[in-house]
């Protein structure tokens, strides 16, 4: 076959899938059993219902994606798989671990050693920021106290 037959096919081929496509709106707005603006309320209702419930789902989902990440993301650890501070798991008395911070770097003020359940990326970025360590070093660190 050549060059010149098969540009040629393609040319009956779109003409076909675009005599199809408008065949196709004709016999809809003909054969459409409401006018257009009902059809179209008809579809922003439909769609604002069914947007309403994909958001939901979306939120769920990644919801539980975020647990699972960080799940695994603690196993690789455990396992050694990943580096050493990926992720801040501190151990016991933080007041204990405060007062060491406190003489192993005299600069720290008790404002940038303030620790709250769940706001480890804080207390990281402001140790880093006083103490000019990256991420992984001030998690190391703090994990291994």
């Amino acid at each position: 076959m050549s060059y010149q037959e098969e540009d040629n096919n393609a040319g009956k081929i779109l003409l076909a899938a675009l005599a199809g496509a408008g065949a196709g709106i004709i016999a809809g707005m003909l054969l459409a059993p409401d006018k257009g603006t009902a059809t179209r309320e008809n579809w922003k209702g439909v769609a604002s219902k069914y947007s309403g419930q994909l958001g939901e789902q979306a939120t769920k989902i990644g919801s539980d994606l975020e647990a699972k990440f960080k799940e695994y993301a603690g196993k690789l650890e455990d396992l050694g798989l990943t580096g050493a501070g990926s992720s801040l798991k501190l151990k016991g008395d933080w007041n204990d671990i405060k007062g060491k911070l406190k003489q192993q770097y005299a600069q720290l003020t008790d404002e940038d050693l303030t620790y709250t359940e769940g706001q480890g990326d804080e207390l990281v970025g402001r140790l880093q920021s006083k103490l000019g360590k990256g991420k992984s070093e001030i998690t190391k660190m703090l994990n291994d106290m």
